[in-house]
C-alpha cells in the first residue's frame, strides 16, 4: 500500500494532495469546557450545538481511560455509533522529551495503552505531545529521542488503524521548525502532527509560512478562543480548505464555561463566520 492509500485507509483527515477545497468539521476537546460532564452529557451537548466530533482528554469526568474493561469499551463504542458525534481522538499527556530513557519508555507504554483503547472504542487517533528541550542534552538528541518514540508508536498504531498525532506544544518545542525537525526524525506515515494554533506560528501576522512548513504532516487541528485570541483563524481555515484538509478543527478552550451548551452554540456561530464550512444538510 502506498503512502497516500495508507493514510486514506486510516480515515485520519489527512491533507489531500489536491487543490480541491475540503469540508473539514468542527469538534471539541473536553478540556476545559466539558471537563466536568459525564460521557452521556458530553455527547448530548455536542449534538445539541452542532459539533461533530470530540477529543476526550484524559483525567476528565467522562471517565474513558485505559483502565476500562472490555465490556465498557464496547459500550463506549456503541454509544458513539448511535450518536451524531464522532469519537475522534484521545487527548493524552504522554510526552517523550525526557533525558531519561526509562521515563521515555514509560510514556511510550502509556501511549500504547491509549492506542489500544482507541482501537477498541473506534477512535481515529491518539494525541501526544512534546513539552520541552532538557538543558542537559543537546537539542538534536532530544529531537531524535522524540522521533524514535513516535516512530515506535506509529508502527504500533498502524496495525490497529489508529493514528498518532503529536501536538505542536511546549514553549521550546512549539516553534514550527522544531516540529518539522521532529517529524523528519520520526519518518513514519502513521505518526503526524496536531496543529495547535500557537502565537509562535505567526510571521508578520500570518500563519502561511508556518502552515506550509508543516502541512504535509497535519492530521488534526486544535483551535482556541475564536473571539479573544489575535490568531488569524480566517486565514488558517482558508489554508486548510486550500490544502484539502478533511479532518476536524477541535475547540480546545483553556477556561471553563458556566453554561457549556450556550457557549458552544456561540462558538460554532463564530467558527462559521470565520470560514468554517457548513456540514452537509446543516
Amino acid at each position: 500500500m502506498n503512502r497516500r492509500l495508507f493514510l486514506a485507509s486510516l480515515g485520519s483527515g489527512a491533507i489531500a494532495q489536491t487543490s480541491k477545497p475540503s469540508s473539514f468539521r468542527l469538534g471539541s476537546v473536553t478540556y476545559n469546557v466539558l471537563k466536568d460532564h459525564n460521557l452521556d452529557d458530553v455527547i448530548r451537548i455536542l449534538e445539541a450545538t452542532g459539533f461533530e466530533g470530540v477529543e476526550l482528554r484524559t483525567g476528565h469526568k467522562h471517565g474513558v481511560e485505559p483502565s476500562l474493561p472490555a465490556a465498557e469499551r464496547t459500550r463506549v463504542r456503541r454509544q458513539f455509533e448511535k450518536s451524531k458525534v464522532r469519537l475522534v481522538a484521545y487527548g493524552t499527556t504522554c510526552e517523550f522529551h525526557s533525558a531519561s530513557a526509562q521515563e521515555r519508555q514509560k510514556q511510550v507504554q502509556i501511549a500504547k495503552e491509549f492506542i489500544d483503547l482507541a482501537h477498541d472504542t473506534g477512535a481515529l487517533g491518539v494525541k501526544v505531545r512534546p513539552n520541552g528541550l532538557p538543558a542537559e542534552v543537546p537539542k538534536e538528541t532530544t529531537i531524535g529521542n522524540i522521533g524514535a518514540a513516535l516512530r515506535e508508536l506509529g508502527e504500533y498504531g498502524s496495525a490497529k488503524r489508529v493514528g498518532v498525532w503529536l501536538e505542536v506544544h511546549g514553549s521550546q518545542t512549539s516553534p514550527p521548525p522544531i516540529a518539522a525537525a521532529i517529524m523528519k526524525a520520526t519518518a513514519h506515515d502513521n505518526a503526524a502532527l496536531c496543529w495547535n494554533s500557537n502565537n509562535v506560528d505567526m510571521v508578520n501576522g500570518s500563519v502561511e509560512q508556518s502552515f506550509n512548513l508543516l502541512k504535509r504532516w497535519i492530521r488534526h487541528v486544535h483551535i482556541h478562543e475564536l473571539v479573544k485570541d489575535p490568531y488569524p483563524y480566517a486565514e488558517l481555515f482558508a489554508l486548510l480548505k486550500k490544502a484539502g484538509y478533511t479532518g476536524y478543527t477541535m475547540a480546545e478552550i483553556g477556561g471553563g464555561a458556566a453554561n457549556a451548551e450556550e457557549y458552544l452554540r456561540t462558538y460554532r456561530a463564530r467558527w462559521l463566520e470565520l470560514g468554517g464550512p457548513k456540514s452537509p444538510g446543516a
